[in-house]
C-alpha cells in the first residue's frame, strides 16, 4: 500500500524543467513587452523584441539610462537579460536591465509551468519584486 502510495505521489509530481525551458519569446506585463530569451553559451540572455510603446515608435531609445552615453542607443533588440547560472530548477545570479528607470539589478528566473516564468529582480535583498511573463507562441 505504501509503495502504491509513493508511486502515485512521484506521478503526481511536476516534471523537472529543463534549463532550455525558458529559451522562447515572452510577454511581460509592462506595456505588453516581448523579451526574447536564448542560450548565450552555458547561461542565458534576453532581448526586447517588441511592446505596445515599440509599435507606436520602433526607433524608441533608451532615454532613461543612468550613463548618458547611452541614452541614444534603440531599445528595439537590447539586451536586458545576461550572466545567468542554472541551478536546479532555475536560473539565477543574472541581471535585468529596466528601461522604464534606466538602471540594473540582481535578477533570477524560475518556471511555474511550461508557459509562465516567475522573473524575480532585486535592488538587494529582500528590496525585491517578482514579474510574471507568459510564454508567447
Amino acid at each position: 500500500m505504501l509503495a502504491l502510495l509513493l508511486g502515485l505521489a512521484v506521478a503526481a509530481a511536476p516534471a523537472p524543467q529543463s534549463g532550455d525551458a525558458v529559451v522562447g519569446r515572452w510577454k511581460t506585463p509592462v506595456h505588453n513587452g516581448i523579451v526574447e530569451i536564448s542560450r548565450c553559451g552555458a547561461s542565458i540572455c534576453g532581448k526586447i523584441v517588441g511592446s505596445d510603446k515599440l509599435r507606436t515608435n520602433p526607433n524608441l531609445a533608451d532615454a532613461r539610462n543612468s550613463d548618458t552615453s547611452l541614452r541614444n542607443r534603440r531599445l528595439m533588440g537590447l539586451q536586458i537579460l545576461g550572466g545567468f547560472k542554472l541551478q536546479g530548477a532555475g536560473w539565477y545570479g543574472g541581471k535585468i536591465y529596466n528601461a522604464e528607470d534606466g538602471k540594473t539589478y540582481s535578477a533570477e528566473i524560475t518556471m511555474s509551468g511550461n508557459d509562465t516564468l516567475n522573473l524575480r529582480g532585486c535592488v538587494f535583498k529582500p528590496f525585491c519584486r517578482t514579474q510574471t511573463w507568459t510564454r508567447v507562441r
